[in-house]
């Protein structure tokens, strides 16, 4: 009888290790895959994306700080005029400024759920942001069309497409990602914080204000970029308000484009040549900066943990 179990425990543990040994394997290739995909991206962007200096001869500080965008026509050089700054600024302008407009709402809203009404947050604000992170850009820039560019244009003057019509877009696109994850980082602050604060005979406001926002500050900060990242990277929504002229902005209200704008409307009427190099040199720019944000939000993640 003794036997018997002591064979059964060993084949149960060859079985174990043998299910363990294939698990780890499993999941190493997994993520193998992941890393080859991610690779494979980035080294065909940045392929396609060098094509318009090393192949078209264009240089790159003329790219990044160029204000003349006409990849089929020459400059007065006799280089391709492929100046992507008009658009750079558009992109940074109305990601600064969304993000500018949505911390506020996200920090206010993350306080009711979390500090002043859990019970009520809960039912009411919670279904309502993951009802609008599930809403599609396209709805967005549609609304944004036909409800933001007429106000604009009736407050403002002008067509109402612009950059300030951008930004109201992306500020309720960015608006549940930014309020979810700075929901998540005050929930995170460990709870003696608070005790502690309200120990000492802080009232509730000077706990939420010294002590919880403080202790939360390296996650909203996380939640904030990822707002901008995703704002960086809106195409659909962004381009049917935005009005996707080629200029340097001169204010808020006139028509610009942004990197994204000019990508999609570009793309299906490009020619193989410098003006397809052009836009994927645009692609590359666009992935850097997306690289850029995440490094933030790394380092910031890092630096901010809580132990």
């Amino acid at each position: 009888m003794e036997n018997s179990k002591i064979k059964e425990k060993l084949l149960s543990g060859n079985k174990n290790s043998k299910l363990e040994k294939f698990g780890k394997s499993l999941t190493f290739l997994c993520i193998a895959l992941i890393v080859f995909v991610v690779g494979a991206i980035l080294v065909f962007v940045a392929q396609k994306g060098l094509s318009t200096f090393y192949a078209n001869g264009v240089n790159p500080f003329r790219f990044l700080f160029g204000t003349n965008w006409s990849p089929g026509n020459l400059g007065p050089d006799g280089k391709p005029a492929v100046g992507a700054l008009p658009m750079f600024s558009g992109s940074l302008i109305v990601t600064v400024l969304s993000a500018l407009v949505a911390t506020p709402f996200a920090i206010g809203a993350g306080i009711y759920m979390t500090e002043i009404s859990p019970k009520y947050g809960k039912k009411i604000l919670q279904p309502v942001i993951e009802l609008l992170v599930g809403i599609p850009s396209v709805v967005y820039g549609f609304i944004g069309l036909t409800v933001v560019v007429p106000i604009i244009r009736h407050a403002f003057g002008g067509t109402g497409l612009g950059l300030l019509s951008g930004v109201f877009v992306l500020f309720v696109m960015i608006l549940p990602t930014v309020t979810s994850m700075t929901v998540d980082a005050l929930r995170a602050v460990p709870g003696h914080y608070k005790e502690a604060s309200l120990g000492l005979g802080a009232t509730r406001w000077q706990t939420i204000w010294r002590v919880l926002l403080r202790a939360a500050t390296p996650g909203i900060l996380t939640a904030v970029i990822f707002g901008m990242a995703r704002a960086f990277g809106e195409a659909l929504a962004i381009q049917m308000v935005v009005g996707n002229a080629v200029m340097m902005p001169k204010n808020l209200i006139s028509p610009a484009s942004t990197l994204t704008s000019i990508l999609t409307s570009g793309i299906p009427n490009a020619t193989p040549g410098i003006q397809l190099n052009a836009l994927w040199s645009l692609a590359l720019l666009l992935l850097i900066m997306s690289l850029l944000f995440n490094l933030a939000m790394r380092a910031i993640a890092k630096k901010g943990s809580l132990k």
